[in-house]
């Protein structure tokens, strides 16, 4: 299963989890609007690739107790100190993931729900001002609509997140070399819990409705703090420093996510043939070369000043057609070949667990294959798309996992921050007519890009996904999956299904 999320004001997170028993093919196609003037002069192949992608892999288990069932078993002396850091940060780590998930979706629901009510009591107010407000409820109740289950949500949020938090604090280690590691775990998962809880309160609407539930989440924040004082998790002065609390806890983070993320190698892919093209090149422009200055010595006889001049030119020739002839070389040598291989090691034990080939390029519409220009139905509007192309090929070593792990979580970031420097700055005015009375606003102009995705699985139909990505100058507006198609079973069981902790 594959997501797409917006992962803060500029990056695009894709994540999905691997079965590493077979091979894996991912290709994103990013569609961007023509308008923007983009293409390899404006912002280079490797330029792009190596600050706007960022790709992490981690351990998986579908089996979210197994973990915590490990780690507590090296508690008890019957596994090592290392395997029980890494047991525990996997269980927290999933944990983080997934409320962070949930959050997300709960937030942008709140905000749903507040700019409905921004808009019913601005009409309504409008109403009453025009002498036609009627009274009948109407308002009322299309503010609550858009906020149908959005209660519930949070209740089961709320006891799934208090369940997770209890499971983990019921088997405390007494070993001083196992205690360091819970409790830098549990001090971060309850300051990371209290603070999605705050942020969803924040955006809870005001109305009545939402009393009980906010109510309780605040008194979820209250106990976490107070679990985290009464342990003296973090000095006084770092809790009355916000800065200092957000930096420590951000430490806390990398800690417990090291042990779970593999480590990787990247290394760009033919250097040596690139030597050997521009050797090559270079001999052959060199041939052509020593063999007209010698027509040119046996047509003019001694050296004169009529030699030197076809000596300039000969040499001048060679400059022109070297450069070209090597990248035409190159261009015909690397084409359809992979540009960059990513080797992933065990964070513990250094072992190499899997690798993975990597392209990226710019493509023509044109040049897409039938799957890929289907799902993106283009029409003349979009005929000046610019699409860039990465396409990840990687296979695993899942013997050399750790044991009882198979399964990896890939999360490929895209930092579109670059293209946003290609927008128009500034705003314009909107005007509109009501009730008799002319109201101005001010908006932004905004971008539609188009995000094709396409992953293939031994065993299991390509899954096609297209999704919409809404952006300003300012940030990422809207995340919106419109297709999907694909991934039924050819033979046996499909992998790489994501069930989700909370």
């Amino acid at each position: 299963m594959i997501t797409v999320e917006r992962k803060d004001s500029f990056h695009l997170k894709v994540s999905r989890v691997l079965q590493e028993e077979t091979s894996h093919r991912l290709d994103l196609f990013l569609f961007v609007p023509g308008e923007l003037g983009l293409n390899e002069h404006v912002i280079s192949e490797d330029a792009f690739y190596y600050s706007a992608i960022h790709v992490k892999r981690t351990y998986y288990s579908d089996k979210h107790h197994l973990p915590l069932v490990l780690s507590r078993l090296a508690g008890r002396g019957r596994l090592s100190t290392g395997r029980y850091r890494l047991s525990l940060s996997l269980y927290a780590y999933q944990y983080v993931v997934a409320l962070e998930r949930a959050t997300q979706s709960l937030l942008d629901t709140a905000r749903g729900v507040q700019q409905a009510e921004r808009r019913t009591e601005s009409n309504e107010r409008a109403e009453s001002q025009a002498g036609e407000s009627k009274g009948d409820g109407t308002g009322e109740a299309q503010a609550r609509n858009p906020g149908t289950g959005l209660e519930e949500r949070l209740e089961e949020l709320c006891e799934l997140a208090q369940g997770i938090l209890r499971r983990l604090r019921r088997n405390q280690p007494s070993d001083e070399g196992l205690l360091k590691y819970y409790a830098n775990i549990d001090n971060y998962l309850s300051w990371f819990t209290e603070q999605r809880l705050l942020a969803l309160v924040a955006y809870l609407p005001r109305g009545r409705d939402y009393r009980t539930i906010r109510e309780r989440l605040l008194a979820i924040c209250e106990v976490e703090s107070a679990h985290r004082e009464r342990a003296e998790y973090n000095a006084s002065r770092v809790v009355r420093d916000p800065t200092r609390m957000s930096n420590k806890m951000r430490l806390l983070r990398r800690l417990i996510e090291y042990p779970v993320t593999l480590k990787q190698q990247t290394q760009e892919l033919g250097g040596a043939e690139q030597k050997a093209v521009k050797g090559l090149a270079t001999g052959v422009v060199m041939i052509f070369v020593s063999l007209g200055l010698l027509q040119a010595r046996d047509t003019v006889g001694n050296i004169t000043a009529l030699f030197v001049l076809a000596m300039a030119v000969l040499y001048a020739i060679r400059e022109v057609f070297k450069d070209d002839l090597r990248n035409t070389l190159w261009r015909w040598l690397r084409k359809g070949r992979p540009k960059w291989r990513r080797q992933y090691f065990d964070a513990t034990s250094n072992a190499l667990v899997g690798r993975q080939l990597e392209w990226f390029d710019y493509k023509r519409f044109g040049k897409l294959d039938e799957q890929i220009q289907r799902v993106r139905k283009r029409n003349v509007a979009q005929r000046e798309e610019v699409v860039l192309h990465y396409r990840s090929s990687s296979r695993m070593s899942p013997t050399r996992f750790l044991s009882g792990y198979e399964k990896t979580r890939e999360t490929v970031s895209l930092d579109l921050s670059q293209l946003t420097r290609l927008m128009d700055k500034g705003s314009h005015r909107v005007y509109q007519l009501k009730d008799g009375q002319v109201s101005r606003e001010s908006v932004e102009k905004r971008h539609l890009f188009n995000l094709v995705i396409r992953e293939e699985v031994a065993n299991a139909e390509p899954i096609l996904q297209r999704w919409k990505i809404v952006m300003s100058r300012s940030r990422i507006v809207d995340v919106v999956k419109v297709h999907q198609e694909g991934g039924r079973l050819v033979q046996g069981k499909a992998e790489g299904e994501e069930a989700p902790v909370l």
